[in-house]
């Protein structure tokens, strides 16, 4: 289907499972006096292209918390799909589901959106479905950084001895882990936000598909949090960003 601005439907899908070993309840933790999973839920109700923001949580308690900042949280997530182990691909088809069964609502384009990604922008939302309705063949579209550490100058062990990452066969050069980093081609990284097509995520079962289009964003807007350490950095980041005061 060829998209435009007057046809297109869209929603960010934020997943926001109540257990983390990492930091307990990290979704709703504290992040210059609002919860966590507020920051992007706030960033994708702004962008002016989303129509529909919904959080998907196996927790009552982070439902009521998301409903507060203008998320919709009809259901609550099945607790086998909010493990350390579930994949993102469960909790995305389960919620489009319960919206086709109980209320006809089928999507274009989706968001899969993670609470803990508060310095996401509202525009990047905006320039993804806009790569959707410029390039019909897209399956997917990442917002990405560049990585500040080249995996072509990694390390593995094996057999108790240090090996390349990577071969010179896949690399192409003979001692990468020598070369200077602005000879290397240019790596990236994907977020925790980035958007795919309906059919990518029912018919294709997957999260990436064939055709994968970009926008480049600046690294500190795709942080996200595992621990104490990244919410502090979060938070001088966002003070930063938001000329408060820092302490």
């Amino acid at each position: 289907m060829v998209f435009n601005k007057e046809n297109i439907k869209t929603i960010a899908i934020v997943g926001a499972r109540s257990g983390s070993r990492s930091l307990e309840d990290k979704n709703i933790r504290s992040l210059l006096g609002k919860p966590l999973m507020a920051w992007v839920i706030t960033a994708a109700k702004n962008a002016k292209l989303i129509d529909r923001v919904l959080v998907s949580t196996d927790s009552q308690k982070y439902a009521d918390i998301a409903k507060e900042y203008g998320a919709e949280a009809p259901f609550l997530r099945p607790k086998e799909m909010a493990t350390d182990s579930s994949h993102d691909l469960e909790y995305l088809t389960h919620a489009l589901n319960w919206l086709k069964d109980n209320e006809g609502y089928v999507p274009d384009i989706v968001f899969k959106v993670s609470a803990n990604c508060p310095l996401f922008k509202s525009e990047y939302f905006d320039q993804c479905v806009k790569l959707f309705i410029e390039d019909p063949v897209l399956d997917t579209v990442y917002p990405a950084f560049k990585a500040d550490k080249h995996p072509y100058k990694m390390w593995k062990v094996e057999n108790e001895r240090l090996r390349p990452l990577f071969t010179p066969e896949a690399t192409g050069f003979k001692e990468p882990f020598n070369m200077s980093r602005q000879l290397l081609p240019p790596v990236y990284i994907h977020c925790g936000v980035f958007s795919l097509r309906y059919d990518t995520i029912m018919e294709m079962k997957a999260t990436i598909g064939k055709e994968i289009g970009y926008i480049e964003i600046p690294p500190e807007d795709g942080f996200d949090i595992d621990n104490k350490v990244d919410l502090k950095l979060a938070e001088m980041l966002l003070k930063k960003r938001e000329n408060l005061f820092l302490e």
